[in-house]
């Protein structure tokens, strides 16, 4: 975005959010009177959840939750203004991280220890490293609702095939087939930059590969003169040099994620790969049915950097969306939520649906219900990569307070559209450094 565009093209995302709050999705079910919601994004797991909401209004009638469903940068602004407002919805979907911190120390949400004490199987099920991120100060605020997230760089075998091409397994590597795809009228890379934080994807394995997680993890400890470690800006000079190559597709700052306009590129051949987090799958298989079931989607970890410090089984990404309970919910409210958490998300059938739709519950044990589905090599790609990663960084933007993480996108922007250097990225981001 050009920054003499910036208040027009800022009005313009306003009236589109609106929009999209005009017309979200509510599915209230039957006998929705204890006055208990839930509000949930579109897209990615959307189906798993909407389903378990319809089923347990179904067979609880006097417990029943109004759900609705907002795309997520519509999502993000209305959640906000809500918990600031003090009118969240009963069941609030997070990320974990820099918000819920926030959320916790503004005593927007609820503890849930004394229930997991008095109901260890709230939390027995899940995968201990994915419920990390739904704690504060050893507490636990949320709880996991949907698949794990790792970012994988997905690519579509055909168009590999076309120009002779196999997925890279280093920068060079990725480098490489920029020309070759461009000479095929191909793009080589989708994203969706008018949404901002894919781009962000591309700095945060970089700066993993070149560095290692403690580059981040200083910047989370708000350490003075963090953002300026050389890892940063050397991830900052490759990631212009990429956008110099033409590595990612014409017009990449017009394109919102929100949409799947992204994903599209790919399973229609018109971009040869998309780094993306792995709630991208469900949606192509719902867009493009034939283009999984046909076996033309390929995937891999994301390329190794030569010299990096960082060990290449390192993910980053989400371990999964969270369930937070609002500290102003009713007694009731709050009853019916617990009693949701309890007994209505991740049963038999929820595990079930989310792996149908291609997404890998955060729950143990769950290896040999892969063979079952249609996609067991992937279901197992994605279990294993990120049950064994060394580091499962969670998504910077999220990871972050909300003053930085808007600050980081801004930035970031102005970095992919050569707008700034990676000395003034870094400069700028110094200064959002919490003292």
């Amino acid at each position: 975005m050009r920054l003499g565009n910036r208040r027009s093209a800022l009005l313009a995302g306003a009236v589109t959010a609106l929009l999209m709050l005009v017309t979200a999705c509510g599915t209230s079910g039957p006998g929705a009177d204890s006055g208990a919601s839930a509000w949930a994004l579109t897209g990615g797991d959307e189906q798993t959840i909407r389903t378990s909401f319809e089923s347990w209004n179904e067979g609880h009638p006097d417990s029943a939750i109004n759900v609705e469903f907002f795309a997520n940068d519509a999502y993000k602004q209305k959640i906000r203004t809500a918990i600031g407002a003090n009118d969240a919805p009963t069941l609030i979907f997070g990320w974990g991280g820099g918000t819920l911190k926030e959320w916790v120390a503004g005593g927007k949400v609820a503890d849930l220890s004394a229930e997991i004490e008095k109901s260890p199987q709230l939390v027995d099920r899940f995968l201990p490293s994915v419920l990390e991120t739904g704690k504060v100060d050893g507490k636990t605020y949320a709880l996991p609702n949907n698949g794990m997230q790792p970012v994988l760089l997905y690519y579509n075998k055909d168009v590999f095939a076309k120009v002779g091409a196999e997925p890279p397994r280093t920068w060079q590597d990725l480098m490489a087939l920029v020309p070759k795809f461009k000479q095929a009228g191909i793009a080589p890379l989708a994203i969706g930059g008018q949404s901002k934080w894919p781009q962000l994807m591309w700095e945060e394995y970089l700066v993993d590969r070149i560095g290692g997680p403690e580059v981040f993890n200083a910047i989370a400890a708000n350490e003075p003169g963090a953002w300026s470690h050389p890892a940063i800006k050397q991830a900052n000079r490759m990631i212009q040099e990429l956008v110099a190559a033409g590595g990612f597709v014409k017009g990449f700052n017009s394109i919102a994620s929100d949409s799947a306009a992204d994903s599209a590129l790919l399973y229609t051949g018109k971009a040869a790969m998309l780094l993306m987090g792995s709630w991208a799958y469900p949606t192509i298989k719902e867009s493009a049915p034939d283009f999984i079931a046909e076996g033309k989607l390929g995937y891999t970890t994301f390329p190794t950097v030569e010299g990096g410090k960082g060990d290449p089984a390192n993910i980053v990404g989400n371990p999964a969306n969270f369930w937070a309970v609002s500290a102003q919910a009713t007694d009731e409210e709050r009853r019916v939520a617990l009693e949701y958490l309890t007994d209505g998300m991740m049963n038999d059938a929820y595990v079930d649906t989310l792996l149908s739709g291609g997404s890998v519950p955060p729950v143990s044990g769950i290896e040999d219900k892969f063979a079952g589905t249609d996609e067991p090599e992937y279901l197992s790609f994605v279990y294993e990569l990120a049950s064994d990663a060394p580091s499962f960084q969670l998504s910077w933007d999220q990871a972050l307070s909300p003053k930085q993480a808007d600050a980081l996108l801004n930035n970031l922007e102005q970095l992919f559209l050569n707008e700034i250097t990676p000395e003034q990225f870094s400069a700028n981001m110094d200064k959002t450094i919490e003292q």
